[in-house]
C-alpha cells in the first residue's frame, strides 16, 4: 500500500509540476534576462513577477508531493511516474495558456511519451521497499558526473553548441540538475529512515540538494527566456526523469528488466527520448514564426 500512495502522490506531483512550470514561464518573459553573476538581482527581478512567484508557490507545492512519494516508493517507479507528466505539457500549454504548439513539438511529445511507455512498461515489478540504501561511491561518481553534464549544458555555445538552441539546453540542464537534487533527496529520506530525521542536517547530501537546488533554479528560469514554453518545459521533465531513474538503477540498486528483450527496449526509448529532445525547434524559428502572427 505504501508504492501505490507513493505512485499516486507522483501523479499529482507531476500535474502542479508543469502548471507551475507554465506560470513561471510566462512570468520570466516579463523580467529582465537572468544574469549568474548577480543572482541576487535576478532573483528580485523574477519574483517581481506574480505570476513567477505563483510559478514557484505552485512548484514548492509539488516538491513537497514529490519528497513523499520518494520516500514511499523506489526513485525509479516515481521517475516513471512523473514522466507521464510530458503527455500533458501539451494540452495544458494549448488549453490553459493559450500557447500554440506546432507540428514539431506535437512529434517530438509524441516520441518522448513513446519512450517514457517503453520505459515504463519494461520494468519489473517484484519491488519490496522504497530503496532508499545506496552505495557511497556510486553516489560519489554519478553526481558529479550529472554535475559536470549540466556544467556543460549550460556553457553550450561557449564549448562550440549552436547558439539557437541555448534555451533548451539551458532547459535539459536545470533537469540534470533537478535530478542531482531529486537522487540527493532519495538518499535523504534513506538517511532520515536509518538515523533519524537530525542526521539529515549532518548529511553532505544536503548541501548537494541546496546547491543543485539552487543552479538548476537560475538555468531553469533562463531557459523559460530565452526558449519556447512547451520545448523547455518538456526537456527539463525528461532529463530529470531520465537521471534519476538511471540513479534508481547505478546508484540504489534498483531492478533491470529480466530479460533481454527488455534491456533492448529500454535502450530503444532512451534513444527515442534524445531523438525527440533533438527535434524541438530552435527558439529562434519559433520566434521568427509567431512575428507574423502576432503582426
Amino acid at each position: 500500500m505504501t508504492i501505490q500512495l507513493g505512485i499516486f502522490l507522483a501523479l499529482i506531483c507531476a500535474f502542479v509540476s508543469n502548471l507551475g512550470f507554465f506560470f513561471k514561464h510566462r512570468g520570466a518573459a516579463e523580467c529582465a534576462k537572468v544574469d549568474i553573476r548577480r543572482p541576487f538581482r535576478s532573483t528580485r527581478n523574477l519574483y517581481s513577477s506574480k505570476w513567477f512567484a505563483i510559478g514557484m508557490a505552485i512548484a514548492t507545492s509539488a516538491w513537497i508531493f514529490h519528497v513523499a512519494a520518494l520516500a514511499m516508493a523506489p526513485i525509479s517507479v516515481v521517475q516513471v511516474v512523473l514522466a507521464g507528466g510530458v503527455v500533458m505539457i501539451g494540452v495544458m500549454a494549448q488549453r490553459l495558456f493559450g500557447v500554440d504548439v506546432g507540428n514539431r513539438q506535437w512529434w517530438g511529445l509524441a516520441l518522448t511519451c513513446l519512450g517514457l511507455v517503453l520505459l515504463a512498461v519494461t520494468f519489473p515489478t517484484n519491488h519490496d521497499g522504497a530503496h532508499s540504501s545506496f552505495s557511497t561511491p556510486a553516489m560519489i561518481a554519478f553526481e558529479a558526473g550529472l554535475f559536470g553534464i549540466g556544467g556543460l549544458l549550460i556553457m553550450g555555445p561557449r564549448v562550440g553548441a549552436p547558439a539557437e538552441h541555448h534555451g533548451v539546453m539551458l532547459g535539459a540542464a536545470a533537469g540534470v540538475l533537478f535530478g542531482v537534487s531529486d537522487v540527493a533527496i532519495k538518499a535523504l529520506t534513506g538517511i532520515a529512515g536509518h538515523e533519524g530525521i537530525m542526521a539529515i542536517a549532518a548529511s553532505p547530501w544536503l548541501y548537494v540538494t541546496i546547491g543543485a537546488s539552487v543552479a538548476a533554479f537560475f538555468s531553469s528560469a533562463r531557459g523559460l527566456q530565452d526558449g519556447d514554453a512547451v520545448s523547455v518545459i518538456a526537456i527539463t521533465g525528461t532529463a530529470a526523469n531520465i537521471t534519476t531513474v538511471a540513479a534508481g538503477i547505478l546508484v540504489f540498486g534498483d531492478p533491470l528488466p529480466g530479460s533481454t528483450l527488455g534491456i533492448v527496449l529500454q535502450g530503444l526509448a532512451f534513444l527515442l527520448v534524445i531523438v525527440a529532445s533533438a527535434m524541438t525547434p530552435a527558439p529562434r524559428a519559433a520566434g521568427a514564426a509567431a512575428a507574423p502572427a502576432a503582426a
